[in-house]
């Protein structure tokens, strides 16, 4: 199944972990072929990212409605990792929010399309991110907000784990424990690189786990490359009186092996010799011509 030429999840449809792993491999090619359109980006946490992206908007998780992106009772993702964007951009168009083909005009003159999303060009993007630390201020008082408007959406947000030494993200925590931010989930991509080496060497955030446990938050932790393992973290994530947290171990680079686990994939380019041995090694083809 190619998302890019029709779109994977129906209003009403749920995909399985197969399915998902498909799609998946769908979206890492369309992201790599963004940012090999444009000449930057952020392939490395894009290709982690995605199984996460593709279970929470093609695995029924979300509940939101791409052709009412306005809908009052929709749940609300905010992308705090907002650099990741050609991933994000390319799992909206698969669910439906546009048509696929504005992904060929990433990062262009005057495209919807930036390298960080804004929500005043693209449908269902919540909020405006990238500034690191940001996403989950926001999405503790979206939740809070709901909370006071007796509201029943609910909200995910997916941080980088290297955006965690940013201190904004914990005052953000301790206030999601105060207020019981039951309605609110926090998801990790703990691919354990950031911008020049891995986080470990820069400021070390292990235990990762006990960390937001002893910031008041629920703890669930996954592989975030597991549809099944993943799906199951979503149907269970709401726990009464406490916000929770997926942590979600991930290899950045995920699925091209040029890039796995290596901190240069960062802001990695792929040349179009790279692009198609990627699309090779995920078992798809390059979803528009390439230069």
């Amino acid at each position: 199944m190619n998302p890019f030429i029709q779109n994977t999840a129906a209003e009403s449809r749920r995909l399985d972990a197969r399915e998902l792993e498909e799609a998946s491999a769908w979206l890492r090619i369309s992201a790599m072929s963004m940012t090999h359109h444009s000449g930057v980006g952020h392939t490395g946490g894009d290709l982690s990212a995605a199984d996460i992206l593709a279970t929470l908007y093609l695995g029924g998780v979300l509940n939101v409605r791409p052709k009412e992106p306005d809908w009052a009772e929709r749940d609300r993702f905010i992308m705090s990792k907002g650099h990741c964007s050609g991933i994000f951009y390319s799992t909206l168009a698969a669910r439906g929010f546009f048509p696929a083909e504005k992904l060929r005009t990433f990062m262009d003159p005057l495209s919807m399309l930036n390298g960080h999303p804004d929500r005043n060009k693209l449908p269902g993007v919540e909020a405006n991110t990238g500034p690191l630390g940001h996403g989950l201020p926001i999405a503790v008082g979206a939740a809070l907000a709901a909370r006071m408007q007796q509201e029943s959406w609910r909200v995910f947000v997916l941080t980088g784990d290297g955006e965690l030494q940013e201190g904004s993200n914990w005052e953000a925590a301790m206030t999601a424990q105060h207020y019981g931010l039951d309605n609110l989930v926090v998801v990790v991509d703990r691919n354990r690189i950031q911008q020049g080496d891995f986080t470990e060497s820069i400021i070390r955030m292990d235990p990762m786990a006990e960390k937001w446990a002893a910031f008041g938050f629920r703890i669930l932790e996954v592989d975030g490359h597991d549809h099944g393992a993943l799906l199951s973290a979503f149907d269970e994530a709401f726990f009464k009186g406490k916000p929770t947290c997926i942590v979600a171990n991930t290899v950045k680079g995920k699925g091209v092996s040029f890039a796995e686990n290596k901190p240069a994939w960062h802001h990695g380019v792929p040349t179009r010799e790279q692009l198609e041995e990627a699309a090779a090694e995920l078992g798809v083809e390059v979803p528009w011509p390439t230069r």
